[in-house]
């Protein structure tokens, strides 16, 4: 019997890849990341279509979306908002920013500096921001999809350890295969790049669904042993002789969740550690600090988690009900 999890998961699948192409292990991260509640970081080289397909999940999610283009010059008032001073009432009011919506697009992120990158942290992590001492809450299961270009290109910020650590995946779109690119080509060879091929007439995705899908989730059993192997792996990133900051207890917390989410989109009961490899990437990678010696050695986090998953022991004929 299909679940409610399978449902949404198929859902996004479908009508995503109605737009966008060849992102189907992209567009399983973004439905692990709406079910678990969690944020999204995109990251690829410009054009290969983050802001199409940030645009596009925001559309099936109905409610209010807003989208901010990162420059370096913004300040964090232009997305938390601003007091204003009304003459007629003589009294200030409140004028609330881009991230009062559902769904909140931060695009190309780190073109902008890390004082604006820090107004998304208590949004991020609380549902709320802090203006002038009043706090505002924001709205629920507020969600952010930021996108943001390699490092190495100009005129980007690298995003402090904090604001990295709040996303909950980190999912990177690379070039398309040949196949797919000639599919794009074909279905978006006029100007627009595709964007006026939103289409709200799909079916979209509730707050219900979203619920049915976590309650889903809830069904779905962790045993001790998949705890004490998420431990191990977490312990042995903070260990590891060429990384200065391995994984954070919000990082843990984040690999069980994910883990449990990617088990009930599959249809599963209980939890395994092929599970938790599966998201292991997409969660770790990011929140991982390579000491200097291995940066410019050219190693990457995601060639040493490799290792690191290599390494911890997977454990055996783990439970399926407790």
């Amino acid at each position: 019997m299909t679940t409610a999890a399978q449902q949404l998961a198929k859902l996004l699948k479908e009508n995503l890849g109605q737009v966008v192409f060849g992102m189907g292990q992209v567009i399983h991260g973004l439905s692990i990341a709406l079910v678990t509640e969690g944020h999204v970081l995109l990251e690829g080289v410009p054009g290969l279509g983050k802001t199409l397909l940030a645009k596009t999940l925001a559309a099936q999610m109905g409610g209010r979306f807003k989208r901010v283009q990162c420059t370096a010059d913004m300040m964090p008032s232009d997305l938390t908002g601003i007091h204003v001073y009304h003459q007629d009432k003589k009294e200030f009011a409140f004028l609330p920013g881009p991230l009062f919506a559902d769904v909140v697009l931060v695009d190309e992120i780190n073109r902008t500096g890390p004082k604006t990158q820090s107004a998304l942290l208590q949004a991020m992590e609380e549902g709320a921001v802090t203006i002038d001492r009043d706090t505002h809450a924001l709205p629920e299961g507020f969600f952010v999809i930021a996108s943001q270009n390699p490092h190495d290109f100009e005129g980007t910020y690298p995003l402090p350890e904090s604001q990295l650590d709040r996303f909950l995946l980190r999912l990177e779109l690379t070039y398309p295969t040949a196949d797919m690119e000639q599919q794009v080509l074909r279905t978006y060879n006029r100007p627009g790049g595709g964007h006026e091929s939103v289409k709200n007439e799909m079916a979209q995705v509730t707050k219900e669904m979203i619920r049915s899908a976590q309650a889903c989730v809830e069904q779905v059993y962790v045993s001790d042993a998949i705890y004490d192997y998420v431990q191990r792996v977490a312990q042995a990133t903070r260990s590891h002789p060429r990384i200065n900051l391995g994984l954070s207890l919000r990082g843990s917390l984040a690999l069980v969740r994910c883990a449990r989410t990617h088990a009930a989109l599959l249809g599963q009961q209980y939890i395994t550690p092929d599970d938790v490899k599966a998201v292991a990437h997409p969660v770790i990678c990011h929140r991982l600090i390579l000491t200097p010696d291995a940066t410019l050695e050219g190693v990457g986090p995601a060639e040493i988690l490799e290792a690191v998953l290599a390494e911890v022991e997977v454990p055996r004929n783990v439970p399926q009900q407790s």
